[in-house]
């Protein structure tokens, strides 16, 4: 006989723990969607935090203007490249033609391999060029996209209309014939020297007074907008061999993630400081206070104090420099050393100097170099070639820049030491 199927009886119970066992199952299956959305979420917030929000914090404030990481990290990254670039033109000069660049690229490697060195010097290019053009603005003075199109083209010798042929307009340099004075103060030479010169030589002892000195309102070097390879092909005097040109560096900043709109902000940079310097020394006129001095340079406060006494009691001043001055240089032609102007010697050796009257012989003066008898020989506005006022077009914008950055509400945050960019970093050289 058949075995019949004897349909279940469904209790209550059995109802209930089904029910149990369908909810326990969406708990887990919820539990497990959400660790999933939860892993997929921190993996989006950590590529935001790093690509996207940590590109946006500031790493310094200039005036309510921010700097964010990212610009800032693509300006360290260029500055390096700059750098190694530089590094590669030595080498193949000294490859090629056996010029010694030794200790330049070693400066440079050295520089290379403290990141935070070269973090704060572009940190601190972009605060000045942040006050520039807010200067710049404030003046009426604007860059204009086809201005930064044109300083490109000429950077990589590109010239539609012809290269400019430059113009030299020499200038009127004479000194004045000599006060009776003068000659009676130093009657050996019948006409002052220019002093600062290309000619001076330095000194064994490393004397200031021979030597020009960088000073608080030394002007830092100005960055060239685009780096070219050392081995540059030929100028491109086409439109798309321009283009070829530039297309070509711009990838290979690509590759180090820097943009084409950085390159071309480092241009406008540029072409703002040209403008608000122009603006800012426009009245300037090519002279310069200027004393004519010499000096007697010794190595103790008591040696310096007996010739002072001696000159005092009517002894030669040349004669006494050519027998004692540790200024060799200078000792050999009486302690002169021609006409300067501020910001050539070191700073007490200059403050003295400038506060003399002609004729008058100081006291003894100290500084890093031993101790100073000075005597002035002259005082008065002198002409100043084209590089000399160039350069005193450059002292005056940097002290410019100086008081501007004294007076401006500036913000750094510490936080930038923690993200500075190690590349593009230098190649070991092929073994």
């Amino acid at each position: 006989m058949a075995k019949q199927n004897t349909p279940k009886i469904v209790t209550k119970k059995h109802i209930a723990r089904l029910e149990r066992e369908r909810r326990q199952i969406r708990l887990i299956r919820g539990i497990a969607i959400a660790g999933v959305l939860i892993v997929v979420g921190l993996l989006a917030y950590g590529y935001l935090r790093l690509n996207v929000f940590a590109l946006r914090e500031p790493v310094a404030e200039v005036n309510g203007e921010t700097i964010r990481t990212g610009e800032w990290q693509e300006r360290v990254k260029f500055q390096r490249a700059q750098m190694l670039n530089t590094y590669n033109q030595y080498a193949f000069f000294q490859q090629s033609f056996g010029m010694d660049y030794s200790q330049q690229m070693q400066e440079i490697q050295f520089t290379l391999l403290s990141p935070e060195t070269v973090g704060q010097q572009v940190l601190d290019r972009m605060v000045d060029e942040i006050l520039i053009r807010q200067e710049a603005e404030k003046r009426g003075i604007t860059v204009s996209a086809e201005e930064v199109e044109t300083s490109i083209r000429e950077n990589f010798n590109f010239f539609p209309d012809g290269t400019p042929s430059p113009t030299v307009t020499p200038t009127d340099v004479s000194f004045p014939t000599l006060t009776s004075q003068q000659l009676t103060l130093y009657p050996s030479t019948p006409t002052p020297t220019e002093a600062e010169t290309s000619t001076v030589t330095p000194t064994a002892t490393g004397d200031p007074s021979a030597t020009p000195q960088s000073t608080s309102t030394t002007a830092p070097a100005t960055p060239s907008p685009v780096p070219l390879p050392p081995t540059a092909t030929g100028t491109p005097y086409t439109l798309e061999g321009f283009q070829e040109e530039f297309n070509t560096t711009l990838e290979g900043f690509a590759e180090y993630g820097i943009s084409e709109q950085t390159i071309r902000g480092i241009y406008e940079a540029q072409l703002y400081r040209e403008k608000l310097q122009a603006e800012l020394t426009q009245e300037l006129q090519p002279t310069d206070e200027q004393v004519w001095a010499r000096h007697i340079l010794v190595e103790t406060e008591e040696e310096a104090n007996a010739i002072y006494d001696q000159l005092q009691a009517g002894e030669d001043f040349a004669e006494l420099a050519g027998e004692l001055s540790q200024d060799t240089g200078s000792g050999a032609v009486g302690g002169d050393l021609g006409w300067f102007g501020r910001g050539a010697m070191v700073a007490p050796f200059e403050e003295a100097a400038f506060s003399l009257e002609v004729g008058e012989i100081s006291e003894p003066v100290k500084s890093d170099f031993g101790y100073h008898i000075i005597q002035a020989l002259g005082h008065q506005e002198n002409p100043l070639n084209g590089t000399q006022f160039e350069q005193k077009k450059e002292t005056v914008f940097t002290d410019w820049l100086t008081a501007a950055k004294e007076d401006a509400d500036i913000t750094t945050y510490e936080s930038w030491k923690q993200v500075i960019p190690t590349e593009p970093a230098l190649q070991a050289p092929p073994q």
